[in-house]
């Protein structure tokens, strides 16, 4: 083929163009993503904006010219409408990825912004909860939109839909039906972004077991229980039925230890030595403790120690330091008044010397 048949190709013209589109695209690319890089550094949450958006603007760019590149083409050039249809196709899912990374980067900013790390992290983890589920809900909503856009760009996809409606009373109920747990989710995790009655890093009993809110996403909720395992609960399980949150209002906790002793034992040294306990433990956060008879049975007294700690993995090790201490202490120092239970057999009756047989 020599050069001037490729110069009478129809499509010289359009590929050349397009050649230029994609090269200054991405120039213009390379030299706006430095430049809002340096420009946006002393702004975090926008320039984590920026960064998320790199590489899908690496895309759009070179598309949207190219869009123009086929849309200035002429009419009559074979296979230009599949090629502006396929573009097209191609920038909205990229526009699509586009903003989902823009919503991911505009929530990673805040979340950076107000880090969990710390001794207080109330007010970080109801931030870190509602931008999460809302940033989780809009990059959902924006993945519909984008898909419906790229539906509408066939012409036989209204065609298809106008077909299925024909019967539109039982496919509305059949859809209704389908739709109703996503919706149910939706609504749900909205209401729990901004009635926040679970939070990430809450320590929640639900189903009988004890765990961290590991992670909330836009249709279940991930509870770390203490043991390692993963425990997946529907978000409208928070909304429809009772459950515990240890740390709703705060992350400090009054933790509880029960144990049962003779009714000889004396309280005073108890309590001096719950007292030296949480003195001597890093896990008691210098709030309250005491030691009280809370209850008394036929055999045994019952004792309560309280003590505070400032989080809920502190409180259960200050309560089994505190049970550990006062068991060693008691069978150091008391072991007679540990529980028992007596067993006192009746004295046999005395019997009567046997009569001396005669000779």
């Amino acid at each position: 083929m020599s050069f001037d048949t490729v110069l009478a190709h129809p499509w010289f013209h359009t590929w050349l163009a397009a050649l230029v589109a994609i090269v200054a695209a991405s120039a213009v690319h390379r030299i706006a993503q430095a430049v809002f890089a340096r420009v946006t550094r002393p702004m975090p949450l926008i320039h984590a904006m920026v960064l998320a958006v790199r590489t899908p603007a690496a895309f759009v760019l070179p598309l949207i010219a190219l869009q123009g590149v086929w849309q200035a083409a002429p009419d009559d050039l074979h296979f230009i409408g599949r090629v502006r249809h396929l573009n097209g196709l191609l920038l909205i899912a990229c526009m699509t990825w586009l903003v989902v990374r823009l919503i991911r980067g505009f929530a990673n900013g805040i979340i950076a912004a107000h880090p969990v790390d710390v001794e207080d992290n109330m007010n970080a983890r109801r931030i870190l909860t509602q931008t999460r589920v809302i940033a989780r809900s809009a990059m959902s909503v924006a993945v519909v939109i984008g898909a419906a856009m790229m539906l509408m760009t066939f012409p036989g996809a209204k065609q298809v839909g106008a077909s299925l409606l024909a019967s539109a009373g039982v496919i509305g109920i059949v859809g209704g039906l389908a739709a109703k747990p996503v919706f149910s989710n939706l609504i749900a995790g909205l209401q729990i972004a901004l009635a926040q009655p679970i939070r990430i890093d809450d320590v929640l009993i639900v189903e009988g077991e004890w765990g961290r809110v590991e992670e909330i996403t836009g249709s279940y909720v991930v509870l770390k229980i203490w043991d390692d395992r993963r425990l997946i609960i529907p978000l409208q399980y928070f909304i429809e039925k009772p459950f515990q949150n240890w740390t709703r209002n705060s992350s400090q906790l009054l933790g509880s230890v029960f144990f049962y002793v003779d009714f000889g034992m004396p309280i005073a040294p108890l309590r001096a030595e719950v007292e030296r306990i949480v003195n001597a433990s890093a896990n008691w956060d210098r709030r309250f403790f005491n030691l009280a008879v809370t209850d008394t049975t036929e055999r045994t007294m019952q004792l309560r120690v309280l003590c505070t700690a400032a989080s809920s993995g502190q409180a259960f090790d200050l309560r089994c330091q505190v049970r550990e201490g006062l068991i060693d202490f008691m069978q150091r120092e008391y072991p007679q008044f540990l529980p028992r239970t007596r067993i006192e057999a009746d004295r046999p009756a005395v019997q009567p010397a046997p009569e001396p047989q005669p000779a």
